[in-house]
């Protein structure tokens, strides 16, 4: 039988906030709200929405407003300190402030198959885990780049319900708000403009003990924009991805309060570097000889998220949402 459908081990009267966070994307906030809206009420009890608002000037907070399902409304949050980070802080704050016991990550980009919320409670409830995160399907246009389709660059790794994890994206994520505040654990604002505050977070979470679970049941679908759909897009993220993986890795280890320790992973991640630059060439190589057009896809993100890591070890910090407006 499913971990999913045990018998809940929490109290029935456990209280949920789902929050999305947006930066000026209307016609997401308009495709998923009444989607929360909907399964925020087969909750026991019912759950709120919350709208986190990035923008400086508060462009979502009239559409917010305006979409109902069955008379409930999402709340509006305004957070307009720049940064990820910051707006995961918000409604971090926002959840706790209301009584909630878990808060639950979604991007503005996605969109919930049926059941997901009751899901992904569900078996946080039953599993007794700290946090519990699930499977984002990637729906992308059918003229998109045969190299991008063949490297699996918006594939994601699939695992069986109960899984372990050692970290997580917010982007299909429940955490367990009594967890946070033993632990004294927020998102990191050092990783606000450049996105991997999630993963600093979850990683940190799992480093002092906690229990992060899969639940492959709970699935989410992701909207791919033109705008990624790209080899340039690709390469980048895979950079950052990189990027943003040594500057975790380095931070965990600063916090052993060791200089020995942050100066052996410092040569260790340049030491994977290395083999995953080996890897991604050998890998292109092959690609080219075989004409295997996915092996040279993969190479090339390979041969990206090694420059990421390795310039990460010499103190490079990609910044990737860095705003110009």
């Amino acid at each position: 039988m499913s971990e999913v459908n045990e018998v809940d081990a929490r109290s029935a009267t456990d209280e949920v906030t789902v929050a999305v966070l947006t930066y000026r994307r209307p016609d997401g906030v308009r495709a998923i709200l009444p989607h929360l809206l909907r399964q925020a009420g087969e909750v026991e009890p019912v759950a709120e929405v919350v709208v986190v608002d990035n923008d400086p000037e508060g462009s979502a907070s009239e559409l917010v407003g305006s979409i109902a399902v069955d008379g409930r409304t999402a709340t509006y949050l305004h957070e307009p300190e720049p940064g990820i980070a910051a707006a995961r802080n918000a409604a971090l704050e926002h959840a706790r402030a209301r009584g909630s016991r878990a808060i639950v990550f979604v991007d503005d980009d996605e969109i919930p198959q049926s059941g997901w919320l009751t899901t992904l409670v569900g078996y946080w409830r039953s599993c007794g885990a700290d946090a519990v995160a699930g499977p984002v399907l990637p729906r992308y246009p059918d003229d998109i780049d045969p190299w991008l389709r063949a490297g699996g660059f918006f594939e994601r790794r699939r695992r069986a319900t109960g899984t372990r994890l050692q970290g997580a994206a917010t982007n299909n994520l429940l955490l367990d708000l009594a967890t946070l505040q033993r632990l004294g654990l927020r998102f990191d604002p050092a990783f606000g403009i450049t996105g991997g505050s999630d993963t600093m977070l979850t990683h940190s979470l799992v480093a002092l003990g906690a229990e992060l679970r899969w639940c492959d049941e709970a699935v989410v679908t992701e909207e791919v924009p033109a705008r990624r759909v790209s080899r340039q897009w690709v390469l980048r993220r895979a950079f950052r991805t990189g990027n943003v993986w040594g500057r975790v890795s380095l931070t965990l280890a600063c916090r052993n309060g060791s200089t020995g320790s942050t100066a052996a992973r410092r040569a260790e991640l340049l030491a994977r570097a290395g083999k995953r630059l080996a890897e991604g060439v050998a890998r292109s190589g092959v690609g080219l000889l075989r004409r295997d057009l996915g092996a040279r896809a993969r190479g090339s993100g390979d041969i990206a998220a090694a420059a990421g890591l390795a310039a990460s070890v010499v103190g490079y910090v990609y910044t990737e949402y860095r705003r110009t407006t």
